[in-house]
């Protein structure tokens, strides 16, 4: 049997959050942005976005960063690359932007890890897929996941308009209705993964 590899893990309580800006967001409903969406996609081709699967600890069970808009709307930390772009890093800029400090000397240190997952939009609408359909030559998006690997101490500040959540595994798995297949599907993603539990 081979090797898992192993993701080091640390308790929330030794992160410290605070809070920055607020940070607007370019689109108020999903029509909003798929509008938005596709005049870019006319200027620019296919959207390329990266999120981070930030994973943190409570009662030694795996808890991911989720960022909250309001009080219903959830998404993973990160968003669009800009033209041409590397992949890594777009999202440190992106994950700087979102819920890093103001001052540059309190940035965490992120350390970009493996690609756990890519989800294809081959139309213009909210559905997403976690392969390309064969007839579709030219997809909307490609979305990538990557685990991003917490060091033991961290500061984040979050948009005052946002809220940072740590959501148990168990309460993402299969429950799309609440966090998107995208989200929902990240406990099987990390299946893989031997969490390994550090107490501070």
């Amino acid at each position: 049997m081979a090797t898992r590899p192993v993701v080091n893990t640390y308790p929330l309580s030794s992160y410290t959050f605070g809070n920055k800006e607020p940070k607007p967001e370019k689109d108020t409903t999903v029509a909003d942005r798929l509008a938005r969406m596709k005049l870019i996609y006319r200027q620019e081709g296919m959207r390329t976005s990266v999120e981070a699967v930030l994973v943190v600890q409570e009662h030694n069970h795996p808890h991911i960063l989720i960022l909250q808009i309001g009080n219903t709307f959830c998404k993973l930390p990160g968003g669009r690359l800009r033209p041409g772009e590397n992949e890594i890093e777009g999202l440190k800029r992106k994950l700087t932007s979102k819920i890093g400090p103001i001052l540059p000397a309190l940035v965490p240190d992120w350390k970009i890890g493996e690609c756990v997952g890519i989800w294809w939009r081959p139309n213009f609408d909210s559905v997403m897929y976690p392969y390309c359909p064969p007839h579709m030559t030219r997809p909307k998006e490609c979305k990538k996941l990557f685990l991003v690997h917490l060091s033991e101490k961290d500061y984040f500040a979050v948009p005052t308009n946002f809220q940072l959540l740590a959501v148990p595994l168990f309460e993402l798995y299969d429950n799309p209705q609440n966090f998107g297949y995208v989200m929902s599907s990240i406990p099987q993603l990390l299946s893989r993964f031997k969490f390994n539990a550090i107490a501070t």
